[in-house]
């Protein structure tokens, strides 16, 4: 268990100034909390139920899949009483059964099977099933009781080193529920797509922006049943029910799914009690996404990083940039998160990291053994240099791969090293549709080009205007495309060509908002920059 958390936890429950005998029993109510909140042995001693007669719809969160591998795939639902936030069943066990069949009316069960549903995961359940053929497209149900789930449709991977020929995938971030309707969910699931990918802030913990539309209800989550509280009203949105239905996703998070700009075990305010909310906030996270059983949090620490390959087209490295960072550089007084600084010295410190010293070398190692046509970087935010000063002088968000410069070289400097094939970067967070050359030296127009990257925009959340956008791009040559619309980018990966649409939402406080395309561009095989298809 991570020392600064169990540190935490003991500030919370027995403070210093505590006489000795009520900090003795502090301390022994800090051991029932660890035993009572463990998620490592979800099956607690209590019964489990292999009837139970619900009297409301118990799937109001949908269901979902995720994962996939060539032989797996991870299906995902929670149990829910109905549709009041905050409500909860019975502390017992649940067994459910699943189903997973090669056609759409279930006449043909490739695999079935059972799972427990436990008040420790919330009720939250995910079966990870083998055995299945590569590249295949599946359905899947769940079963309790009485209630039978909605149906999802999920899709397994290619195999490896398989000659698969296309991949059809889009990624999207940064749904703040308050600013606007999921209405690109509705549009992105008439899409004829293998995989979304989804780049963090999944969930806002803070309330902010203009012109809401709808509510949290509430104030910031802090512990657990809070964060539970707030994936069950964005969870409940029917477009997002329906876009985890119609395919398989991949995720990771970004800063709101805990509290925002946090880095590592420091948070903007410098609670000193952080990594107990990291905890809770991982942990609901966990309950909510159809994640594989190894990103079990243990307290503030998951396991989130992974590879997936989808045969010998591509490989996606999806990364984790919050849990293993180095702090903010050149913060104000007395605080954490993020600034916007002209320079100094502690932003160009080569010690700096945005993924740790373990990750950035497991993504070293994948990207020497990877064989795939084309290598997707799939990370939370922006990673091209955006210079926010005019003429000579320059200034940068901290908060963002600007704030680590040396990590953003060595990244870069391994992707030319391994030559790894035609590698594309993909992130979110900045609201704002960004599409650029990304270069070892972003200062000399003539350095080559050794990634592109296409930033996508948000779901909902608020961005930059157009003036804003504009004065961007003049000061950034190597950015090549901005757009400030909201929506998702789709990309279909050939042999040859790799293609990314910017899908634009008409006016995302609409529910039922249009869509178009506002712009195409293309990246060939061997030739890193994209070009307006």
């Amino acid at each position: 268990m991570n020392p600064r958390y169990l540190e935490a936890l003991l500030r919370r429950l027995a403070p210093p100034e505590l006489p000795a005998s009520q900090r003795r029993r502090a301390v022994l109510r800090l051991a029932s909390a660890l035993a009572a909140s463990s998620i490592v042995a979800p099956l607690a001693s209590c019964a489990t139920r292999t009837s139970y007669n619900f009297s409301h719809d118990p799937y109001t969160l949908g269901v979902a899949s995720g994962s996939p591998r060539a032989n797996s795939i991870v299906l995902w639902t929670r149990l829910t009483p109905g549709h009041i936030v905050g409500a909860s069943l019975p502390s017992e066990n649940i067994e459910l059964q699943w189903e997973l069949a090669a056609d759409e009316g279930f006449r043909d069960i490739a695999r079935r099977g059972t799972v427990v549903a436990t008040p420790s995961l919330a009720h939250s359940v995910r079966a990870e099933v083998g055995g299945l053929e590569p590249e295949r497209t599946y359905w899947y149900r769940f079963t309790a009781g009485n209630a039978a789930s909605p149906v999802g449709r999920t899709r397994t991977a290619a195999a490896a080193g398989a000659s698969n020929t296309r991949l059809r995938f889009a990624f999207a971030s940064c749904q703040q529920y308050e600013q606007g309707y999921f209405a690109a969910y509705r549009h992105m699931a008439r899409e004829d797509l293998d995989l979304v990918v989804f780049l963090g802030d999944y969930i806002y913990e803070s309330s902010w922006g203009r012109n809401h539309v709808r509510k949290h209800n509430a104030g910031e989550p802090r512990t657990l049943d809070e964060y539970r509280d707030r994936y069950a009203l964005y969870k409940r949105d029917i477009d997002l029910q329906r876009m985890h239905a119609a395919a398989p996703w991949l995720v990771t998070w970004d800063d709101h799914e805990v509290s925002n700009d946090y880095a590592n075990d420091q948070s903007q305010d410098l609670d000193p009690d952080f990594l107990v909310r990291r905890a809770a906030a991982y942990q609901a996270y966990y309950e909510h996404m159809p994640l594989s059983p190894r990103s079990l949090p243990n307290g503030p620490d998951a396991l989130l990083y992974d590879r997936y390959d989808f045969g010998g087209l591509a490989s996606f490295f999806v990364l984790d940039d919050r849990q293993f960072r180095t702090y903010q550089a050149c913060p104000r007084p007395n605080r954490g998160g993020s600034t916007v600084v002209a320079d100094c010295a502690e932003r160009s410190d080569p010690a700096r990291s945005m993924l740790g010293a373990a990750q950035e070398n497991w993504l070293r190692d994948g990207l020497v053994k990877t064989q795939a046509r084309w290598n997707v970087l799939a990370q939370q935010t922006l990673m091209a240099q955006n210079d926010r000063t005019s003429g000579i002088d320059q200034s940068f968000w901290t908060d963002g791969w600007d704030g680590y410069p040396a990590a953003r070289a060595r990244l870069l400097g391994d992707l030319a090293a391994t030559r790894a094939s035609n590698p594309l970067v993909i992130g979110g967070d900045v609201h704002c549709t960004w599409v650029s050359d990304l270069k070892a030296d972003f200062d000399n127009a003539k350095s080559p080009v050794i990634a592109t990257e296409f930033c996508g925009t948000s779901i909902t959340s608020q961005g930059p205007t157009p003036k804003q956008i504009a004065a961007t791009l003049a000061e950034n040559p190597h950015m090549r495309h901005g757009d400030g619309a909201r929506g998702y980018l789709t990309v279909e990966l050939t042999n040859e060509l790799c293609t990314a649409t910017i899908r634009g939402l008409a006016n995302e406080k609409l529910a039922d908002s249009g869509i178009s395309s506002v712009a195409a561009f293309a990246v060939e095989n061997g030739r890193p920059g994209a070009q307006r298809a």
